[in-house]
């Protein structure tokens, strides 16, 4: 006999190249110790410990007991239709986190999750955020009913599943959406 759901799963974007960085992102050193990559994983453990974490991409090696996969390597869209045609865990809502948002909280992840729960108790939807007038598919909850549908959704941008699938917009004025555009980070 199984349980409810885990709440939620973390599938982590570490497919990008990193040019202007040197190397990838998801590599990058954080200040709190380790990767980029590694400190969203950290967090995500933190709120929801033992729930299912997926990396799409390359490896992280500060968490080498979590192994990738491999995507086609041609964008964020064809990196999650792949994923989505995969077998998987089937939380509530999977957070789809950027390894180029580094400044995520626990903290800063629960009150997101609260918020996106509260706003789709159902998990019928894509819960998104807009950050200051933008919207951020990244970093936002999926709900677990919707990835069936991702490998049917064509296009090259995540813009083309927003508009194809259930999405609420919550507005968010927290930095932790931010794109980290260089590789110094600072608390």
């Amino acid at each position: 006999m199984s349980g409810p759901p885990a709440p939620a799963g973390l599938v982590l974007l570490t497919g990008g190249r990193g040019r202007r960085f040197g190397g990838p992102k998801h590599l990058q050193p954080h200040p709190d110790g380790g990767t980029w990559g590694g400190h969203l994983c950290a967090v995500f453990e933190t709120v929801f410990p033992g729930c299912p974490m997926q990396v799409l991409g390359g490896e992280l090696p500060d968490r080498p007991g979590l192994l990738p996969l491999r995507d086609p390597r041609q964008g964020p869209a064809a990196a999650l239709r792949h994923w989505a045609a995969q077998g998987r865990a089937h939380p509530l809502r999977w957070w789809i986190a950027p390894c180029d948002q580094p400044h995520w909280t626990p903290e800063a992840l629960a009150a997101w999750h609260q918020a996106a729960a509260a706003a789709d108790p159902g998990a019928r939807h894509w819960v998104l955020a807009r950050h200051r007038e933008r919207l951020q598919p990244l970093g936002g909850f999926l709900a677990d009913a919707l990835v069936p549908r991702l490998p049917g959704i064509s296009g090259t941008s995540l813009m083309a599943f927003v508009e194809r699938l259930p999405t609420l917009v919550l507005d968010s004025d927290a930095e932790v959406w931010l794109d980290q555009d260089f590789p110094d980070v600072s608390p």
